[in-house]
């Protein structure tokens, strides 16, 4: 018998293939699953309302970082909705389970842009979730942030 016959452990060839299979579609299971996680199931449903006219659309930020709110470069999603009837709508899919705050403003003139005035003061309206009040500056994350564990329906009043 050649060296190459030889199996000093006893391990036949398809029990270390029965093996390696195994080990990857655990792997796959493990990674999908933790994919699936990263995108939930929770969906959130938001309407603008007390909008001055249809003219332009509404840009909905949604924030999920107390850190980040409401700086533009630390939104998760950024939307913009067409206005009917001077109301706005739109519906967030697939969120994870957790805490998250909006901020929205009415881009009347259509450029994509918050308008403000050479001293910051804005010249668009502008609105948070739970209509968290704004005093020389921005509410806190937590003045804005709502709980979203499945579907969830808020309406934000915009301000003028």
């Amino acid at each position: 018998m050649s060296i190459f016959h030889q199996n000093p452990s006893g391990l036949k060839w398809s029990n270390i293939r029965f093996w390696i299979i195994w080990a990857s579609v655990y792997f796959y299971l493990s990674l999908s699953s933790a994919m699936a996680e990263k995108k939930g199931n929770a969906a959130l449903h938001v309407t603008i309302l007390g909008l001055s006219s249809d003219k332009g659309n509404v840009h909905i930020a949604l924030y999920d970082n107390p850190k980040n709110f409401p700086d533009p470069d630390g939104m998760i999603l950024d939307v913009e909705v067409p206005i009917y009837q001077k109301k706005a709508k739109y519906s967030f899919k697939g969120l994870t389970k957790k805490d998250y705050a909006i901020a929205i403003y009415h881009d009347e003139n259509n450029n994509d842009l918050f308008d403000q005035s050479f001293f910051g003061i804005p010249l668009e309206d502008y609105a948070f979730s739970n209509n968290a009040s704004v005093f020389l500056r921005p509410p806190s994350f937590s003045d804005a942030s709502f709980q979203l564990y499945g579907t969830r329906y808020i309406s934000i009043n915009i301000a003028h």
